[in-house]
């Protein structure tokens, strides 16, 4: 089983996404557990605050050091979630499939080899976690002292953390073993060697007047490979020339 906790502000966002499609049906196979942690859990006041104003003056609010410090060290102590703890920021490093990859890897290196391991959950399961930023951010000390490694999921900006940490999630569960049902689509999939993905058909063979290629309709299997990696290579040059490295074609 891998486990996923994410500390948010907003419980509610995960839990909803966590619990339907493919996650939801891994969490019910008992392959992948998403939890939720409110970081208000440790916040101040009547209000659980967690925020105050940024010294120097500005807009906005910043995240508090003291209830996100309080937090997540809780949820750590108590074994409700694992490092690595991962901060959702625009100023992460970028993510993409090979980093989804890498976080795999590592996950069930360490759950392998250590059930004492700071990845590892008591039964050695590969554990992390995400941290959801909210208003202006995090105290810079959150950043320096409490998390593992910040990751940004484009150039842009949220609203929030949440929906970064499902994108992580999904890709990430995605090739953890058990969660999809055909553990070749994982394989298959854009990105996964580097192209995008070629072009798919189903029924019926002909759709208003626009007919499946014939290539994958003729039972000959080793051209239909061909035609799906030229047809990868052709997609992958017009609409992302940038991924075509030496060696490629």
């Amino acid at each position: 089983m891998m486990r996923i906790s994410v500390f948010t502000l907003f419980p509610e966002l995960i839990t909803v996404h966590a619990s339907t499609s493919l996650l939801g049906r891994a969490r019910e196979r008992g392959v992948l557990e998403v939890v939720a942690h409110d970081l208000r859990s440790h916040g101040t006041g009547v209000h659980r605050a967690v925020d105050d104003a940024p010294f120097g003056g500005g807009a906005g609010m910043v995240l508090a050091p003291g209830p996100i410090f309080d937090a997540v060290e809780a949820r750590l102590a108590r074994g409700d979630a694992h490092r690595p703890l991962v901060l959702l920021s625009p100023s992460g490093r970028r993510f993409d499939q090979s980093v989804a990859r890498s976080l795999v890897a590592s996950l069930i290196e360490t759950s392998t080899h250590s059930t004492h391991s700071t990845h590892s959950t008591r039964d050695g399961s590969g554990g992390m976690s995400f941290l959801c930023g909210r208003y202006e951010g995090f105290d810079q000390r959150i950043h320096d002292h409490l998390v593992d490694d910040e990751i940004s999921i484009g150039d842009f900006v949220l609203g929030g953390g949440e929906v970064a940490a499902m994108v992580i999630t999904e890709a990430v569960a995605r090739l953890v073993p058990g969660v999809m049902g055909n553990a070749s689509s994982a394989v298959d999939e854009s990105f996964s060697d580097g192209l995008l993905e070629y072009p798919h058909y189903t029924r019926p063979a002909v759709f208003r007047g626009w007919a499946v290629p014939d290539v994958l309709r003729s039972g000959d299997h080793a051209e239909v490979k061909r035609w799906r990696r030229a047809e990868a290579l052709a997609r992958t040059l017009a609409r992302r020339p940038d991924l075509l490295g030496p060696g490629t074609v």
